[in-house]
Formats: structure tokens, sequence, C-alpha cells
């Protein structure tokens, strides 16, 4: 000690003789306040004392088992986790290690993730504590199913459970009512890696068990898009436009088993008559077989040009009248004005006229 005895002493009373310990290198503060001298300075050294707290928690540190400091490899700085208001309890504040502690993490006591007293170098992964949770899941099988260990994938640390899966970060997004499907309506099978995405392979039934129409009778494809769609799976449309038959005029109305009522899709004839030879074979004002008329029934009907309608705007092109309009006498499309029912063939003047004295005829020099 210095002798300078006003550092301690008073002239009021040489004893006690109080000494200011802020004025040093470790100012008292919480229960140091209230040590006595001989609390930090049995050893008696005070001058150079060590200022660590290790140099007189030594053996504190070396007797705690509630974690067993020296196995932990702790180190000694020992204001991290206590203080000098009270040794206990000795909080520690995880957020400042490589592993912040969030939801549910923050409840958990020290020995939930250090039961096996792994202090230093603990692995952060969440399979290294929930190796037993992984292995022990069944619905669905983790394992069997060769799930990634990586559980943050699914799981939060909010709570274990429930658990969602982010189905837009895979090669089948969920669109329409599969949003709505549960994990087990496509995964029964167990197969979750690798899953194949198309339709078919959850839709085979639904494929084979169709019968209006009939898909594997009529060799449909398994290509379910083209049909159906995700918002439902009925009603399914069919865009006949991309077929080499595109629907025009009243086929665009007709129910499928209009002109499929045979079955037959796959290879399904596109000529009139594949439809239509039934009304070809029935007619009869005129009657076309017996006329052994061309059984290209686009000639006369829909005006000779389109789907419109099958009665309305029957006309005969050109080159059935190529000396006559088939307004001519007023007959506006009526055959039978000119033609005898049974017959059709080439009409001549003298044939409806008696004598044929038309100005045109005398003109062409037929005489009278």
């Amino acid at each position: 000690f210095p002798t300078t005895c006003a550092t301690c002493h008073t002239t009021t009373a040489w004893q006690p003789a109080p000494y200011d310990h802020n004025a040093t290198q470790f100012p008292l503060t919480g229960a140091h306040k209230t040590a006595v001298c001989s609390d930090c300075h049995a050893d008696g050294i005070y001058k150079g004392k060590a200022i660590t707290c290790v140099s007189c928690h030594q053996p504190d540190f070396n007797r705690a088992q509630t974690p067993n400091h020296t196995q932990a490899q702790f180190p000694t700085t020992c204001a991290t986790c206590h203080t000098t208001t009270a040794w206990q309890p000795a909080p520690y504040d995880h957020n400042a290690t490589q592993f912040p502690l969030t939801g549910a993490h923050k409840a958990a006591v020290c020995s939930d993730c250090h039961a096996d007293g792994v202090y230093k170098g603990k692995p952060t992964t969440c399979v290294s504590c929930h190796q037993t949770d992984y292995n022990g899941a069944r619905t669905p099988n983790h394992t069997t199913s060769q799930f990634p260990t990586t559980c943050a994938t699914c799981h939060t640390t909010t709570a274990w459970t429930p658990a969602t899966f982010d189905h837009a970060a895979t090669q089948f997004p969920l669109t329409g009512a599969h949003r709505t499907a549960t994990c087990n309506d496509c995964h029964a099978n167990g197969v979750y890696n690798g899953k194949p995405t198309t339709c078919v392979s959850c839709h085979q039934p639904d494929y084979n068990g169709t019968k209006d129409p009939n898909h594997a009778q009529a060799q449909f494809p398994t290509d379910c898009t083209p049909c159906h769609t995700t918002t439902a799976w009925t009603p399914a449309t069919f865009n006949h436009s991309a077929t080499q038959f595109p629907l025009t005029g009243a086929h665009k109305t007709v129910a499928c088993s209009d002109c499929h009522a045979d079955g037959v899709y796959n290879g399904k004839p596109t000529t009139c008559q594949s439809c239509h030879l039934t009304d070809f074979n029935t007619t009869t004002t005129p009657n076309h077989r017996t006329l052994g008329w061309p059984q290209t029934c686009i000639t006369c009907h829909s005006g000779g040009s389109n789907t419109t309608a099958w009665d309305a705007g029957v006309t005969l092109p050109s080159q059935y009248h190529t000396m006559f309009s088939v307004t001519h006498q007023g007959a506006r499309g009526d055959c039978t004005q000119c033609h005898n029912t049974t017959n059709y063939a080439q009409s001549t003047c003298s044939n409806h006229h008696h004598p044929p004295t038309c100005t045109y005829l005398n003109q062409r020099g037929c005489g009278d």
C-alpha cells in the first residue's frame, strides 16, 4: 500500500478506514459492493490483483455441473452468462451465436438440445436434434419417401405441426382443384420423390372407367389436358378445331354422339357421307340413289359452300345448268318445275316448250 494514509484514513478516526474501490480498474457493482475485502483478497494480494472473473470464480467454474463448464469447454469469461447482481440464474444470449433462437426454441431449456453435453461446435442443422422425429414420422413416412432432412422445408420453429409444403417449388405446381387435395389423394402409394407428373399417373382409373365416351375403346390419348382442366374434371371440353375436321355451321351445336355413336373417334372419316349416308339413301325428293347422284353432299347442301343447314339453301352448282339459271321461268330452285322426280337427265327447251319458239332458241338457229 502507498503511505498516503489519507487515501483510506481520516483525521476524524483512524478506524474504520473505508476504501474507494471505484477509483481502481475494478469498480465494485452488484453483489461485489457488499463483499468484504477478504472475499477477494484472502490471498493477501491487493496491488496488481487480477480483475478477470475467473481469477476469483475458478472454483465455481470447475464445479459447475448444470451444465458442466469444463466438459463443455465453456470460456472463462463468466460475464457472458453471469452478472454481479447474482451468480444465479445465469441467462445466455443464444442470439449471439450462429443459431439464434426463434419460435418454440425460445422456450426450450438447455438440456432439450444439449442433453449430450455438447455445446461448443454443436451442429445447427434441424436434423441434428430432430432425427428421431424424422425417423418416427409416418404420415407420411419420411424415411421410405426419401424426404430430405432439411426439416425447415415443411416445419417451422413456431410449431413442429402442422407442417406445410410449398408444392409450387416442385415440377408440379398445384392449380385449381389440386390445391384443395390432401397429400394422400395423390401420394397414397407412398411415392413422393420422383412421383410422375403426368395426368394419367393419378387419373388412370378415371380414364379406364369413363364410358361416355369410352376412352379406352376409342383409343383416346392419356394426356387428359386437351379436354379436362384442374378446375373441374367435368364438364370436359374438346377443341375440334385442332383436328382434321374443324366444326363449322350447324356442326358446332351437335353432340359428340351425333357423329360418334359408333364409338369411333380416332381415325373417324371426315367425308360427308360417312355421317350422312342414311340421309342420302332415304331421300326420295329426288331419289338420290336411283338417280345415281354422287355422295359429295356439299355439292348441293348448304348452298354448296358450308354446313349452315342441311335442307335450307339447296343449290345446284353451275355445271348442272350451263344454259340457264335455276331461276329460269320462275323455278326459283324448285327442281320439279323442270324435272320429273325420277329423271334428271339433261333437259332441253323442247322438253318443256311446245312449240319451242323462245327467243333464245331462235337466236341460236334452232328453227321452229
